[in-house]
């Protein structure tokens, strides 16, 4: 993986192993001896060879920097010495075990600090570490193997890195490797085999140092895409994501995508579900619990956005995955609501994506629905595209009943072309709210006035009660599409509720289902509301962040309880988007007091152990004395 070095400062070239044993040394040193043959001032700054034979006689021809002489408390130490390093400014420094900690007095209190130093100054550096030693994964690896590591390096300096490379050897050879004794001494074989060196450790620790340089690859990757303005696809792999309308079809979709996803031997999958804010849609929550939990057990990961437009939405967030494939089902509408209302999402998916290819996958229901734009949706909202709808309505369907209308006229029908009208002017309403509906009554108001009362063609009128019938017309045309409108309006709300409620219901799941409360809820926050970066900070130190500041934006700030805030940054933040995340904040509080009284709990259950053993040791004395009073005197 190859990274960017700030101008005028040194690169770094970092050797990661899973487990102690690898190689790594031995690769630094090899490298070394190359790029001296090569007339590169070359030196070592500090080798930690642990007895080992091989790697000592590898460090032997290399130039050496002296390690300083520190007496602490007694006690000599040796450690790099940085000053001596800066003075004699080398090309390449070889510095071992980038996480250890220098001992008291040194200039830095970390050796990676040392070499943060070198490369401000402008040397190259080539440094080792394990997977164990960083930060993120410390506590994952304290899981794995059962031992605590209290050196860490913390990952943005490590993502900073120029070249990070994984220094690989099978679980096997390094328990062979180990066995013959070139690792440990003789003594400490057998409980390195027994414990840190068993097979399934090394195994999980090995795929742990291949997946999180995996994931470095992928921001390097989605960082240099954006700097660059590149929006089309790389297809360093598959990457299929499955769109997710909320209904019955979504099994389906999801199992057709695990199927393309296995068939490129490496691929991803990404379920997606978009949240529209305009109600034009309905959710089968419990139909889309049910595949949150299928697409765990395929593998993939859920995600879930709000948008404004549906099928735009779903591009963007394909194209911001790095997605080469999009499975999606095929519309349910009919051809003739089609026709009137345009695209639907398939086709207008399909017409964005771009390089993306696109799946459209039939089901078995597929155009049955009546018509819905004719019948007011209980969820539904003003969008724009609804009020456009509702003027095309009325500008097709005015002079199509006018002159329906007038083939039929007579005396008589005046009622009937009132009505007409009148049902002209609901549908209006009822499709595009206040606006196309007042149009709509103005029309016909006109067009009642010119071509069926006397007299005809003439916007005048004889009888007073036409009159009063034009103005109750006009009253009640006015009055449905005010009730329209605001039935809208509170159904849009209700919508936003909902459309937060299944957010709020997505981000206790996924810290339900275990790992890092606090960076769950800040990736699902980030995610969901299409953010650039969020961050939560406690005693001016980043407790978990998700995302990359861009130029556009600015930062916002929400106060935790207690001490910490939660800061976001990005565009478009509305009100009720942070009311939301104020609830977002509320329970990234609670998750870190939660972690801060677990973390308090396993410093005192050695306390409590001890309290056990005391009180045991108490009670069995009391018994000896109550029995043996002799003993006791």
């Amino acid at each position: 993986m190859t990274g960017r070095a700030a101008t005028g400062q040194g690169r770094l070239r970092v050797l990661l192993g899973a487990a102690p044993g690898v190689g790594k040394t031995f690769t630094m040193l090899e490298e070394g001896h190359r790029l001296r043959s090569e007339g590169r001032d070359v030196v070592v700054g500090v080798v930690e060879t642990h007895g080992r034979a091989g790697t000592a006689r590898m460090a032997a021809g290399l130039p050496v920097v002296p390690q300083a002489v520190v007496n602490h408390r007694g006690v000599i130490l040796h450690e790099m010495d940085l000053p001596a390093l800066l003075e004699r400014s080398p090309d390449i420094a070889l510095v071992d075990e980038l996480a250890h900690t220098n001992a008291p007095g040194a200039v830095n209190s970390k050796r990676w600090e040392d070499v943060r130093d070198l490369l401000e100054a402008g040397t190259d550096v080539i440094s080792t570490v394990n997977i164990q030693h960083i930060e993120s994964l410390n506590d994952v690896v304290e899981q794995i193997t059962g031992v605590s590591q209290q050196e860490t390096v913390p990952d943005s300096f490590l993502r900073g890195a120029d070249q990070i490379e994984v220094v690989d050897l099978a679980p096997q050879a390094l328990r062979d490797r180990l066995g013959d004794g070139l690792i440990y001494p003789a003594e400490r074989i057998d409980a390195a085999l027994a414990n840190y060196f068993r097979l399934g450790n090394l195994t999980a620790l090995r795929e742990l140092a291949l997946l999180w340089l995996a994931d470095e690859v992928d921001q390097a990757l989605t960082t240099y895409r954006r700097e660059h303005g590149i929006d089309s696809p790389w297809e360093a792999r598959e990457r299929v994501v499955v769109a997710l309308a909320g209904d019955a079809e979504g099994e389906l979709l999801l199992r057709r995508g695990a199927r393309i996803a296995a068939r490129s031997g490496s691929g991803e999958l990404l379920a997606v579900h978009v949240t529209s804010q305009d109600g034009l849609h309905t959710v089968d929550h419990q139909a889309l619990a049910g595949q949150r939990v299928l697409v765990d057990k395929l593998g993939g990961t859920y995600h879930q956005v709000v948008g404004e437009d549906v099928p735009a939405t779903l591009v963007d967030v394909a194209r911001s995955l790095n997605a080469t494939q999009l499975v999606l089902g095929v519309s349910r509408r009919s051809r003739l609501t089609t026709a009137l209302t345009g695209p639907g999402i398939g086709a207008t998916v399909i017409r964005e994506s771009g390089d993306i290819d696109v799946h459209i996958v039939p089901h078995t229901r597929t155009g049955r629905r009546f018509p819905s734009f004719l019948l007011p949706r209980t969820g539904g909202a003003l969008s724009r595209k609804r009020r456009l709808l509702g003027f095309l309505l009325a500008a097709a369907g005015g002079p199509a009943l006018t002159a329906f209308l007038v083939a039929f006229r007579s005396p008589e029908s005046v009622t009937s072309d009132v009505l007409s009208y009148q049902l002209l002017v609901v549908l209006v309403s009822l499709t595009g709210g206040i606006w196309p509906a007042l149009a709509a009554a103005v029309f016909s108001g006109v067009a009642l006035d010119y071509f069926f009362i006397s007299p005809l063609y003439t916007v005048t009128v004889d009888d007073p009660l036409h009159i009063v019938a034009l103005v109750l017309y006009s009253t009640i045309a006015v009055l449905v599409s005010l009730v329209v409108d605001r039935a809208a309006r509170r159904s849009r709300a209700a919508r936003r509720a909902a459309a937060e409620s299944e957010l709020l219901q997505t981000i206790a799941g996924s810290v339900l289902r275990g790992g890092d409360a606090v960076r769950a809820l800040v990736d699902r926050a980030a995610e969901a509301f299409g953010l650039d970066c969020v961050r939560v900070v406690q005693e001016g130190r980043t407790v978990a962040s998700s995302g990359t500041p861009s130029v556009d934006g600015e930062w916002s700030v929400i106060p935790l309880t207690g001490e910490g805030r939660l800061e976001f940054h990005g565009t478009g933040v509305t009100v009720s988007d942070r009311r939301l995340l104020s609830v977002v904040a509320a329970q990234v509080s609670v998750a870190l007091e939660h972690r801060r009284l677990t973390a308090t709990a396993e410093e005192i259950e050695p306390i409590a152990a001890s309290d056990r053993v005391r009180g045991a040791l108490l009670s069995a004395l009391s018994q000896d004395c109550r029995l043996y009073p002799s003993r006791c005197a």
